[in-house]
């Protein structure tokens, strides 16, 4: 089990094939195990490193942490592996420590694949879907709150529904607490200042039935981008690349092989 530390937090990443780095970052309280369809696609043409972010699967569970901890973590890797320059994947939260790592290192970004991304917020997504809709939510446990979740997030629920039972097989599960600690840490974050900073050539997918990270706020990521392009799939919602897989793979490798 590969595993790197920085500042007495361990680290595990996954680390397979050949060719030129890709750098995968996964969403809030999944892991790298959420990208087996990217890791076999993609791994005849790149070297594929997947890293569970602190907090989540493998790696340890801090009680406390931030962006910015995810953020350094990701450069941390880097220089862990020696890789001067590499494309990166992220989705959701893993497209926030994306933008950040390719804002703040732009020299070591190549290329930059960002989905169901947003660029600020005051809270996580979900306390703010819960926000938007308190008609439906309040009073409700948090179980039954982020099981309702799932109808305001994805459109095809059933490819999702598969795809997470499939990554669950292959990571720990969080616990309530851990869930909360890391949801916490997308608090009061705003990269928009930082987006003018990126030089890699970047691609911006959404989902059209995204209310988790609408395509609005993917929209407005890829403005503040120099070199960036914005993509919305129209049978998606918060996981284009799991509800539309091939579209979604046939682009990621387009993009990334142009």
């Amino acid at each position: 089990m590969p595993i790197f530390t920085k500042n007495d937090i361990s680290l595990y990443y996954e680390d397979i094939g050949s060719g030129q780095p890709l750098l995968l970052f996964h969403g809030l309280t999944s892991s790298s195990a959420m990208f087996y369809r990217e890791m076999n696609f993609f791994r005849n043409k790149h070297r594929i490193i997947a890293m569970d972010s602190r907090g989540h699967g493998h790696s340890a569970k801090p009680s406390d942490y931030t962006l910015d901890d995810h953020i350094e973590d990701a450069v941390a890797l880097l220089d862990h592996l020696q890789l001067e320059s590499v494309d990166v994947l992220g989705v959701s939260m893993g497209s926030y420590i994306a933008q950040g790592l390719a804002a703040r290192r732009p020299e070591r970004v190549r290329k930059l694949l960002l989905v169901a991304t947003k660029s600020v917020g005051e809270k996580s997504s979900m306390a703010e879907l819960f926000e938007r809709h308190p008609e439906e939510f309040d009073g409700l446990s948090i179980h039954d709150k982020l099981d309702k979740a799932q109808t305001y997030m994805f459109h095809r629920l059933t490819a999702v529904q598969k795809w997470q039972a499939k990554t669950a097989e292959n990571s720990p599960q969080l616990s309530l607490e851990q869930q909360g600690v890391a949801s916490n840490a997308l608090e009061r974050f705003d990269l928009r200042p930082e987006l003018p900073s990126i030089t890699a050539e970047t691609l911006v997918i959404s989902g059209r039935y995204d209310e988790l990270n609408p395509p609005e706020k993917g929209h407005e990521t890829a403005k503040l981008i120099q070199h960036a392009s914005f993509m919305e799939f129209k049978r998606s919602g918060h996981a284009p690349n799991v509800e539309q897989p091939r579209l979604f793979l046939g682009i990621a490798e387009n993009f990334l092989d142009d």
